[in-house]
């Protein structure tokens, strides 16, 4: 092929490359910035999540008082955890609804910048909220477990 080129005209540089070639060097910034993206989206997933945990476990350890008077009172531990929980329950279900609606208003906005990509992937937003939603629960498991094995003695002189 390069030698009917050259024999038309010698002035045609010709440098004959596999498609593949091609589309690589054509490609690759958008793989890079694509790969990019991703990693900032783990970032804010992770930073989002030990946050949430934070907060949470934070809120649950304020309370250690208060399970410390149910269980000085006579509560089950396993009652004393379904009312922690069950209040937690709402918040998550709210957090999550309100922070999918968000995410799907902003995910339209953005979508032309998403080539061959869905803005609305109902695996990634399943899969983001469950995540959230799981790590907001264990935040309030593990500090209503810890705050069971206190002393309920020493949970009334807790603060």
């Amino acid at each position: 092929m390069t030698g009917i080129i050259r024999a038309a005209d010698r002035n045609v540089r010709v440098s004959p490359k596999v498609l593949d070639e091609n589309l690589a060097i054509w490609i690759w910034p958008s793989q890079v910035g694509a790969t990019l993206a991703a990693s900032f989206g783990l970032l804010a997933l992770t930073l989002a999540a030990v946050g949430i945990y934070g907060v949470v476990a934070y809120t649950v350890g304020r309370r250690t008082r208060e399970i410390g008077i149910h269980v000085a009172l006579g509560a089950q531990h396993a009652n004393v955890l379904r009312m922690v929980l069950g209040r937690g329950v709402l918040l998550v279900a709210i957090g999550v609804t309100g922070g999918m609606a968000a995410a799907f208003a902003v995910s339209r906005l953005i979508a032309r910048f998403l080539y061959g990509l869905n803005p609305g992937d109902p695996l990634t937003f399943g899969v983001v909220a469950a995540l959230l939603a799981a790590v907001s629960m264990a935040a309030k498991y593990v500090p209503a477990r810890r705050a069971l094995q206190v002393d309920p003695m020493a949970a009334l002189r807790y603060e």
